[in-house]
């Protein structure tokens, strides 16, 4: 099994540099040429809120924002806060910014890696990867009013450790998540945490070749109650897996990254359409080593959508993507782009990528890790881990014109 430091809370920083063979550059010329040039569009982006650091937040990683019906966004910081230990914050539509919660540690948890879920009260849930009673992570709540509550607090083995995704929540009020270590094996976990805080480890990986290995996204759950992930290692190769996991712990392998063409280290939360394709992206792999957007079939049959190339397309795209009513993907790469310091990408539904915006550093940003959300009007707001007016990051949106 790879080691921890081999999965920093940087991963981006693992791509290695591989040499392109001739014949792959003529055939992605070739391909090139045949694809139409993509629709122009253009977006105007502002910056809603650039981060400060302590007691502000200070670099916002892996998690997507929550909007509310008012427009306001939800998220979390790995550091900052009145204790440097990670924040919630809220973002209002005219950029005021307010720190819900400060973590501290112990009980309540530090460093949240990935972002939140709503109750239709206005509850957020979310995890930390440290912290806690025993210091492997919680999962928590943060009532409307402020108010946090560690609902567990995570023991290592057999239960998980190191919870590094979002949660998704049913009607029950039931959370589902995973965990980046623990478990039986230490490969990770999925985990369930019932309304009324009792955990139990849905399934725990036990790494390559038959299964997954480090889930660090978040689950998807489908109407049956079915859910889909991502493993970054594991699989036949060791390079990471879709999953499906049904009820009584039954896990079935969908595909098995192999590197090129399909793509290794898938990272982000998986997205479905209506026929149970699944739509995410690999860190790394591809046809340029860059990483690419991936389908995988109800069937489990992968097909490569679009390789990164770098600059100016994009490169390293961490999160998963999301998908509007035409069937276009949208989604961020943490480098490449203009400036080669991320971008923010749209690939239509006949394969044609448009970056529809290239970070600069300051005062609009880089380095976006997490997804996108989108509002009726199109608009797309995110999060660069760096950037912004204090090099430690923003909150964004992107406007089309």
């Amino acid at each position: 099994m790879k080691t921890a430091e081999s999965h920093s809370r940087t991963p981006g920083k693992r791509r290695k540099t591989e040499k392109i063979p001739v014949t792959v550059v003529a055939l992605l010329i070739l391909q090139a040429l045949a694809v139409p040039v993509a629709h122009a569009q253009t977006y105007t982006e502002t910056v809603l809120h650039s981060f400060t650091g302590k007691p502000d937040g200070a670099g916002p990683e892996f998690g997507a924002l929550v909007r509310d019906a008012e427009g306001n966004l939800y998220g979390t910081t790995i550091d900052g806060g009145a204790s440097n230990l990670g924040c919630v914050f809220e973002v209002s539509p005219a950029g005021k910014e307010t720190v819900l919660h400060s973590f501290t540690g112990d009980p309540d948890g530090k460093y949240p890696h990935e972002g939140l879920v709503m109750d239709s009260s206005g509850n957020l849930y979310g995890a930390t990867f440290d912290g806690g009673g025993l210091g492997y992570g919680t999962v928590f709540k943060l009532a409307k009013g402020g108010v946090e509550t560690v609902l567990y607090s995570f023991m290592g083995e057999p239960d998980g450790a190191n919870p590094d995704s979002g949660l998704t929540r049913d009607s029950a009020g039931n959370l589902y998540g995973t965990t980046f270590f623990g478990g039986t094996s230490n490969n990770g976990t999925v985990f369930k945490v019932t309304s009324t805080n009792q955990e139990s480890v849905l399934h725990n990986f036990a790494g390559a070749p038959t299964d997954g290995s480090i889930p660090y996204a978040g689950l998807l759950r489908d109407a049956a109650g079915d859910l889909f992930g991502v493993t970054v290692d594991g699989g036949a190769s060791d390079d990471g897996t879709v999953f499906k996991l049904a009820g009584n712990d039954v896990g079935t392998l969908l595909h098995s990254f192999t590197g090129s063409p399909d793509g290794k280290f898938p990272h982000g939360v998986l997205t479905r359409d209506s026929t149970g394709d699944l739509y995410g992206t690999t860190l790394n792999g591809g046809a340029l080593t860059y990483g690419l957007v991936f389908e995988v079939t109800a069937a489990g049959q992968e097909k490569p959508l679009y390789s990164f190339a770098g600059t100016p397309d994009g490169q390293l795209p961490i999160a998963g993507v999301i998908r509007d009513t035409q069937r276009n993907l949208y989604g961020t790469t943490q480098y490449g782009g203009a400036s080669n310091l991320g971008s923010v990408y749209e690939l239509s539904s006949t394969g044609q990528e448009t970056v529809l915006y290239s970070f600069t550093g300051a005062p609009d940003g880089e380095a976006p890790t997490a997804a996108l959300v989108m509002d009726s009007q199109g608009n797309l707001y995110g999060t660069t881990t760096e950037g912004g007016s204090s090099s430690l990051g923003t909150v964004f949106k992107l406007s089309p014109q």
